[in-house]
């Protein structure tokens, strides 16, 4: 199986929508991630990823099939060194390794392309298969916040994890 990351393509709003309107996915993302997901939804992401530069926002594929989504977010004033990662795959791509290896591209790229020392991903704190790809990735928990989080009328737990690139630029 190849993974690769791509830009996003205006083709891709339909199969997005499909995979991304999913509880399952929802769930475990900011409530800035529509649910229900329509195709409405998917062509204002996919109409905003064209705007940026260097591109941030890429659709995981596996052997060329749209598979997912992984972002970087560079962070402003004194957090401009720090970019946060984003993702969410396809329900019928979970368990196989393929996000652990989306996370180790974007994760090269975000350090090639951008000027930062630290990449950063918050996931749920029930969201243990997520914490495990980012391990596998090489991220170190920072932080764990108790009941800090407000989700669909839960209280969760919010887990800071991060890489850093060159040491060398820190004082």
């Amino acid at each position: 199986m190849k993974i690769r990351l791509r830009t996003w393509r205006i083709e891709d709003i339909p199969l997005l929508a499909r995979q991304a309107n999913n509880p399952r996915i929802a769930c475990n993302l900011t409530d800035g991630f529509p649910h229900p997901y329509t195709e409405e939804d998917a062509e204002r992401f996919i109409r905003m990823t064209m705007q940026t530069e260097p591109a941030l926002f890429f659709a995981i594929t596996v052997d060329d099939e749209l598979a997912g989504s992984i972002s970087l977010s560079p962070q402003t004033d004194i957090h401009c060194k720090n970019a946060e990662l984003g993702y969410f795959l396809a329900e019928e791509y979970w368990g196989r390794g393929y996000m652990t290896e989306a996370v180790r591209q974007i994760v090269a790229y975000g350090f090639e392309t951008l000027d930062i020392t630290r990449i950063f991903a918050r996931p749920f704190g029930r969201n243990r298969a997520s914490q495990r790809v980012l391990e596998k990735a090489g991220f170190t928990l920072e932080a764990c916040f108790k009941n800090t989080l407000y989700k669909n009328g839960d209280y969760l737990d919010e887990m800071v994890y991060g890489i850093r690139g060159n040491q060398s630029q820190l004082s």
